[in-house]
């Protein structure tokens, strides 16, 4: 059977959309591979990793019929990434076999059956439809992954916070010594929901969303969330526990306001952090009326100074932070402007945009 002939690039682009959830090295060999299932003339590509699920339809011509089986995803990729983009390639089963052959060139490859593929579960008790432009869901996780938690034992911090609550979808991300919240309005009002996506899951939504005008469709359940955009159907498990009372780490009373350029201060801060050491991050910065100093230096006894002019007549404040706290957030903002709220210099500092309210971004400071 030719279970599809398509263009080289047109295969590629649907195994790609899929295939980021599946790693080189398995304990289950089959989760190495993506799971074909021919129903008529469209295809359904499935990956799996137990916990994540990613499932795409195509017409890629061949044969009308069923068919199923699984092949090695990377390689099957790999494979066709070596091919000309422009060439047509089919796929043809015989036996326990796949044949791939496109032009002069002909690939073998062994199979596994598709019914020993671990298909993920999916609840039955999917809440109401959330719909959120793709774009916007696309800029909000843009904006706070940065603060995401990595192999914290605190394994609820490894990932981010979705609150969807009226008209309104919250996203948090923390990791104890920054955090990061970026707001937006719904087209329509939804009951309170709060769940916890993996890290994993956010670094793959970060991959597949785009910034095209298409709409996507979120829906929870108690431990599984489900996207559907682009033609893609995406199922995750959530993570268990109860995330931190982020309102209350966001500062109230910092009054000490200064407006900065985005870009200037965040050319400053990464040329300061040239002279700061893998170990010891530490910058600090002095805030008097007229100029913003910012010092670093290391083991070597080397010294970087920076200034920059500001509009402010508030107190003298010396604040140190982890620099690369600050550029990851600066470098992930939009827009030109950058506030910056201050209290004193032991307590965290909140970084806001004044062309978007919905976004704050805190920071611990540190000693030095």
């Amino acid at each position: 059977m030719i279970v599809l002939k398509a263009p080289q690039s047109d295969l590629l682009a649907a195994l790609q959309a899929v295939a980021g959830i599946v790693e080189r090295r398995h304990t289950l060999p089959v989760l190495a591979n993506v799971l074909l299932r021919k129903q008529g003339e469209a295809i359904e590509l499935t990956t799996s990793d137990l916990e994540l699920q990613v499932r795409t339809s195509a017409n890629l011509g061949g044969d009308a019929g069923t068919f199923s089986t699984t092949v090695g995803a990377r390689k099957l990729i790999d494979i066709l990434k070596s091919l000309p983009a422009d060439q047509m390639v089919s796929l043809t089963a015989q036996g326990s076999k796949l044949t791939l052959q496109s032009g002069k060139s002909r690939f073998t490859l062994q199979t596994l059956p598709a019914e020993d593929f671990p298909l993920v579960s999916e609840a039955v008790d999917f809440g109401p439809d959330i719909v959120i432009p793709q774009k916007t869901l696309k800029q909000l996780i843009n904006q706070v992954h940065i603060a995401m938690a990595v192999h914290d034992i605190r394994y609820y911090l490894n990932g981010i916070l979705f609150v969807a609550d009226g008209r309104q979808l919250t996203l948090v991300a923390t990791d104890g010594s920054r955090l990061a919240l970026a707001r937006s309005e719904l087209e329509h009002e939804v009951p309170r929901q709060e769940v916890i996506l993996p890290r994993k899951t956010v670094l793959e939504l970060m991959r597949l969303l785009t910034a095209d005008e298409g709409d996507l469709t979120l829906r929870f359940a108690a431990n599984q969330a489900k996207f559907s955009f682009s033609g893609l159907e995406f199922v995750t498990k959530l993570v268990e526990g109860k995330y931190p009372d982020y309102n209350r780490v966001i500062p109230k009373h910092n009054t000490n306001e200064i407006r900065l350029g985005r870009q200037p201060l965040l050319a400053s801060l990464q040329r300061a952090a040239i002279l700061t050491s893998d170990k010891f991050k530490g910058v600090r910065m002095a805030v008097e009326p007229g100029s913003l100093r910012i010092v670093a230096s290391n083991a070597e006894q080397e010294e970087a100074k920076e200034e920059l002019d500001i509009d402010y007549g508030g107190p003298a404040i010396e604040i140190g932070f982890n620099v690369s706290y600050l550029t990851d957030a600066l470098a992930n903002m939009a827009g030109d402007m950058v506030d910056l709220a201050l209290g004193d210099g032991a307590s965290a500092a909140l970084f806001t945009l004044p062309e978007d309210a919905g976004f704050k971004y805190v920071v611990m400071p540190m000693r030095i």
